[in-house]
């Protein structure tokens, strides 16, 4: 079952958003629906409300509880910004953020954000393909990772002076699974420019992978022949794996992922049934076609 978008945008911004998205001079003229948002009647086609989705997150670098990020990164200084892209390419590359919105124009795409603790939301994103940032760098045949590193700043981000992860922040993707289409670069979130609590001023966003693989406030990307140890994989190994896919047939070792939580639906509403991949298995399977994703967690 395909969704339209006016089943799952509240009518009134859905009527007056392209508007208002083009006066804020954020995005392109043509817009981008995930063609398999949801395929199934078991997920929530609801968006998230905004102030859900601004005020119940995970940022470390700024504390542990859901509502440090909103609390405490008001006053982060995201300008001027740039991200430098090196490692296996051609040519190190710089650009800053005027350089990157110049050149890449973003395009509204509504994925869901589902997080290893199991609890989702559905967000209309604003972003552009990876892939796009990534080939101005040429990579070599010997790139078979991508690793991603966020800012180190903890005079700005008070969980950076404690030993919560290894900071700075680091993530990465097989080089395919960073090259698909599907896999975006985040600047901004339902018609505005990313807030400061969801990753200001660009982050990483992909939408078959738990929510712990959105590096966020990115500041350099490198192409690398070994794959790369994430923050999470070196913090705990047993519970944190490199591909970090959704499978509800497998349990965390401390807690099913079998179900989900959808976040503002209210405490009593029931949970639902998880989707293989998050609903995007059609799309993403054969990235992984022989491989027993039991083991390669």
């Amino acid at each position: 079952m395909k969704i339209s978008r006016t089943q799952i945008t509240p009518e009134k911004f859905y009527k007056n958003r392209r508007k208002f998205i083009k006066q804020l001079g954020l995005v392109s003229s043509a817009f981008y629906l995930a063609p398999t948002l949801f395929s199934t009647a078991n997920a929530s086609s609801k968006l998230t409300e905004y102030k859900y989705i601004t005020t119940y997150n995970n940022y470390y670098e700024f504390g542990t509880g859901k509502n440090h990020p909103v609390e405490r990164s008001q006053n982060f200084i995201t300008d001027p910004w740039s991200i430098t892209i090196d490692g296996e390419v051609e040519k190190k590359i710089t650009l800053s953020m005027d350089d990157i919105k110049k050149t890449f124009p973003v395009e509204e795409r509504i994925y869901r954000l589902r997080c290893v603790e199991g609890w989702s939301m559905v967000i209309p994103w604003l972003g552009f393909p990876l892939n796009k940032l990534l080939k101005k760098a040429n990579p070599t045949s010997k790139a078979k990772f991508v690793k991603f590193e966020s800012i180190l700043d903890p005079e700005q981000m008070i969980g950076q002076r404690y030993p919560i992860l290894d900071w700075p922040y680091k993530e990465g993707l097989r080089i395919d699974e960073a090259m698909h289409p599907l896999t975006i670069m985040v600047t901004g979130l339902y018609g505005k420019e990313l807030p400061n609590q969801n990753g200001s001023p660009i982050r990483l966003m992909v939408p078959w992978k738990y929510g712990f693989k959105s590096a966020k406030a990115i500041v350099r990307i490198s192409f690398v022949e070994k794959m790369p140890t994430s923050s999470w994989m070196k913090s705990s190994p047993r519970e944190y794996g490199f591909y970090s896919n959704v499978n509800p047939n497998v349990d965390h070792p401390r807690w099913s992922q079998a179900t989900e939580r959808v976040i503002g639906e209210g405490i009593m509403s029931p949970r639902i049934p998880t989707l293989m991949f998050n609903g995007y298995e059609e799309e993403v399977s054969h990235l992984y076609k022989d491989m027993d994703l039991r083991k390669y967690y």
